[in-house]
């Protein structure tokens, strides 16, 4: 039930497949599908779900912070004092923070400091960092490495959906091998059944000897153990390949009827007008160690920036209240100020996290001196590798050719008696040996096709266009 259901599905899912062979599974179908369904792909959409909320707890720290307090003491029948205060916080981008209170208190013992008429006191000002923290703080850093972070999420998930149509197209490609190789061994032994029928026939005509029918049935008898040999094979490859096709969360079952699309269907050829630094660069990999280096020369700024000393400027006006109301007045003559400072004297932990900071940067650049290295040299490989297999599927193809010729011209001089079923059944050896490697160099050759795109980061794009 769940192979119909999951045909059906990719029956509705793409209008690509052919009315007259409605169990064709193309490639470009599956690789959809893939995309759209499987585990790894929709954990690679989760990076975008993190990146947001990474995106939004960095901006958090910019948020507005409304505080409030109310202290009350009594003690002995006396009401000692009531504290009483709002505070509004509003921290900018630049290191300032804006700060807006209001006070009321009362009290036998209050604190002088402390004390307002009956309505209260308001008062507001402004913080500013004028040496550690003027140029970069933790809310500021905490912003530009969400924007990093972000960057880096996308380069995640483009690995992750690399590397799952790749190992994914893959499968498909060596399903695709093992089935088309069993139609030719079918056509094999349908070639030695009408052979062994004839030779029969002529035995039983006087014609042939009974070796001639026993070698005919040994040849049927090969063909059959082969195609057995090759179906382990295709069983095994249908099972890879159903590894990648999952609907509503469970795996799936390719129905047994279903077919790939032939070889000559598969197309992964790229405009190649891109040079080899311009395929490096563009890697997920390559970018995803690039911005974590940029992420991590945040992380030495702050660092480098916590080895100034603390001097923190305060300024309040102060804004009482005129008769019974709580409006506030202004008068230039009531404020607050203060200076905070504060500093290490050996600055030890500061001068360590600058140093595991810079490390940390020295060996990102290591790994991508490395990564881009080992990617040059798997595309000028995979470049190298598909000339030779080109070549290679060129010179097959003249080889079908040739024993096609063989083959007929050997029919021709069974037709006078001048062949036998030896000869017949080593000329067909070899064509359908010839056709069956040219199916293994197909797919050889479409593989590394396919791992050039993965290696230049335009497999998506290419499979899916």
């Amino acid at each position: 039930m769940k192979s119909v259901c999951l045909i059906c599905f990719l029956l509705v899912f793409h209008n690509g497949f052919a009315q007259a062979d409605s169990s064709l599974l193309s490639f470009n179908v599956f690789a959809e599908y893939v995309l759209n369904n499987h585990p790894l792909a929709r954990q690679a959409a989760l990076k975008d779900d993190f990146a947001a909320a990474e995106w939004m707890a960095a901006r958090g720290h910019f948020d507005p912070v409304l505080s409030s307090g109310w202290n009350d003491k009594f003690f002995d029948d006396k009401h000692y004092y009531r504290l009483f205060s709002n505070q509004l916080n509003i921290p900018l981008r630049y290191g300032i923070e804006i700060e807006g209170t209001y006070e009321n208190t009362e009290g036998v013992y209050l604190n002088p400091e402390h004390k307002t008429d009956e309505n209260g006191l308001w008062s507001l000002g402004v913080k500013a960092n004028l040496l550690q923290g003027l140029l970069i703080d933790e809310r500021r850093a905490g912003l530009q490495k969400a924007e990093f972070f972000q960057k880096i999420a996308e380069n995640q998930k483009a690995s992750l959906l690399n590397d799952l149509l790749f190992q994914a197209s893959q499968a498909y490609l060596l399903w695709q091998k093992d089935y088309f190789t069993r139609e030719v061994i079918r056509e094999g032994i349908d070639l030695a059944v009408v052979y062994f029928e004839a030779t029969r026939t002529s035995y039983l005509n006087g014609e042939k000897t009974a070796i001639d029918t026993l070698e005919a049935r040994m040849i049927l008898q090969d063909r059959e153990a082969q195609l057995q040999a090759n179906e382990v094979l295709l069983v095994k490859s249908k099972q890879q390949l159903e590894q990648y096709l999952w609907m509503d969360g469970l795996p799936g079952e390719l129905p047994l009827l279903t077919s790939p699309e032939s070889q000559e269907e598969n197309v992964f050829v790229p405009e190649d007008s891109q040079t080899m630094a311009d395929l490096v660069n563009v890697h997920p990999l390559l970018l995803e160690k690039q911005n974590k280096k940029a992420y991590y020369e945040v992380e030495q700024r702050l660092k480098k920036d916590k080895l100034k000393p603390k001097l923190k400027v305060k300024y309040n006006p102060l804004l009482g209240t005129s008769g019974q109301g709580i409006t506030p007045v202004f008068s230039a003559a009531n404020f607050k100020w203060g200076i905070d400072f504060s500093m290490p004297l050996f600055f030890r932990s500061e001068r360590a996290g600058l140093q595991q900071s810079r490390l940390k940067i020295q060996e990102v650049e290591y790994d991508i001196l490395d990564k881009r290295n080992v990617l040059e040299n798997k595309i000028k490989a995979s470049l190298n590798q598909q000339q030779i297999l080109l070549q290679q599927l060129q010179l097959q193809q003249k080889n079908i050719d040739g024993y096609l010729t063989l083959l007929e011209a050997e029919y021709e001089k069974n037709l006078f008696g001048e062949s036998s079923v030896f000869l017949i059944n080593k000329r067909q050896e070899k064509y359908l040996e010839s056709r069956i490697k040219l199916i293994e160099l197909n797919m050889k050759y479409k593989m590394e096709q396919l791992n050039y795109l993965y290696l230049s980061n335009r497999l998506l794009y290419v499979i899916l266009n």
